[in-house]
């Protein structure tokens, strides 16, 4: 090591401080970045090279978040579900709060043979329930082109690629469900966001607009997928819809006026999550 670099401890620190400005997680987000300018785990970070010196591409990392650029696409990838999927930002960053959604979905039909996604994103909600229902197979939708690539390249990754077809769709245009089928399993985390929300400068800045908001009172997309979901469920099938903490009411009175009946399943912090919709009798 040079004679006043600093170690890896110590960068460290550093960049903790710096950070504590701009993150509530700043410790956590420098040591992050740190393996990843290592190329190491986080635990062997921790276990082994607190005391190497701090190599010279950390410094530009601690800089981009510093600028308020999410650590998941600084590193290129995010956990969900305990699976790793790359993400870029041309899809939002998969959430622990959407764990929710897969766990609901895997309790309501774990023998299900089919599985549609929309707006999948990263791929995130369809390779989780896929790999949790080894008989099953799945569609993911979206209108993006790049998002539809990350997925297909995740699916690939997680050794489901035979299993998950990523197609071009959206649900705002006529036409988009022709063909698809019925399934025992959608998923659904449709933006949901007002316009005007006040969300954290790196939310806004860096994650894809139309994969957040919603309108005013962030209900456009609802209105427009909710009613068509009936059509695509099998006999007992289940559509799990991600929802914003206070839209359960609004949600599940259109769900009841498409015929749908919808239980409400909070996350772990104890707030309104998911709704699991089933065409009512």
């Amino acid at each position: 090591m040079h004679e006043g670099a600093l170690t890896v401890n110590a960068a460290i620190r550093a960049a903790a401080a710096q950070l504590a400005a701009t993150s509530d997680t700043a410790r956590l987000d420098a040591e992050l970045l740190m393996a990843h300018a290592l190329g190491v785990s986080r635990s062997d970070l921790l276990l082994r090279h607190m005391g190497d010196g701090a190599p010279a591409s950390f410094a530009p990392l601690v800089a981009r978040r510093a600028g308020q650029e999410p650590v998941a696409y600084i590193l290129g990838e995010a956990e969900f579900y305990g699976l790793r999927f790359a993400v870029s930002p041309a899809v939002l960053i998969p959430r622990p709060d959407s764990e929710t959604l897969v766990a609901a979905a895997l309790a309501a039909r774990p023998d299900a043979a089919r599985v549609l996604d929309c707006g999948t994103g990263s791929g995130a909600l369809l390779c989780a329930v896929l790999h949790g229902c080894a008989g099953a197979r799945g569609i993911g939708i979206d209108r993006s082109g790049d998002a539809l690539a990350l997925a297909r390249a995740n699916a690939e990754a997680l050794g489901l690629g035979g299993r998950a077809e990523m197609r071009a769709g959206d649900w705002t245009q006529s036409g988009w469900a022709d063909g698809l089928g019925r399934f025992e399993l959608i998923l659904a985390n449709p933006p949901y966001v007002e316009d005007g929300a006040d969300i954290a400068a790196s939310v806004r800045a860096h994650e894809p607009a139309g994969a957040l908001f919603a309108g005013p009172d962030g209900m456009d997309d609802y209105r427009v997928l909710v009613p068509q979901l009936a059509g695509l469920l099998a006999a007992d099938g289940v559509a799990l819809v991600e929802i914003g903490h206070a839209q359960a009411e609004a949600v599940t009175a259109l769900g009841a006026a498409a015929g749908l009946v919808c239980q409400l399943h909070r996350d772990l912090a104890g707030r309104a999550r998911v709704l699991a919709c089933r065409v009512g009798p």
